[in-house]
């Protein structure tokens, strides 16, 4: 892969769709929160990859926010871009929308913060594409996960 500048937001971001199935729901019809968290991973880790051109692993997840339900039978739309970048780190911020398609209903059912670092051949951290921020969407969402960031190596220390 050649090395690239500096990649936006928009040419990171990963869209996966998914169907809720039974086995991924529990007694209630509602899906495990622990599927949702793994779609949710997978998501990240193809934007992190994406971003970084590099292979990369969560580190942390800062904040994953259950808002509603998601049932037997929805299609979830799980939406994930690179809000900020770091050395070796990213942060990724990951929405997931439910859509039931027979009412047509669709609703914001989760939200998520995970930081990756990229690796090098070996395995060990290794620098990262910097963000080129362009809209001011995009400069919101980097001084928010920048502050994240900051609190979370804090609390590491």
């Amino acid at each position: 892969m050649n090395k690239v500048e500096s990649r936006t937001p928009d040419e990171s971001e990963v869209v996966m769709n998914m169907l809720v199935m039974p086995n991924d729901a529990n007694p209630n019809g509602t899906i495990f929160g622990g599927v949702v968290m793994s779609w949710v991973d997978m998501c990240a880790a193809m934007v992190a990859q994406r971003h970084s051109g590099k292979n990369a692993v969560t580190v942390h997840i800062d904040d994953i926010s259950f808002l509603a339900p998601i049932k037997i039978g929805d299609h979830v739309k799980i939406m994930g871009r690179v809000n900020y970048t770091g050395k070796s780190s990213m942060v990724i911020g990951v929405k997931v929308l439910s859509h039931n398609p027979k009412t047509g209903e669709e609703r914001h059912t989760t939200t998520a913060y995970l930081t990756f670092v990229a690796l090098d051949d070996i395995g060990r951290p290794t620098s990262v594409t910097p963000l080129k921020l362009v809209t001011e969407e995009d400069k919101r969402r980097h001084e928010e996960s920048q502050i994240r960031s900051k609190k979370n190596q804090k609390k590491r220390n």
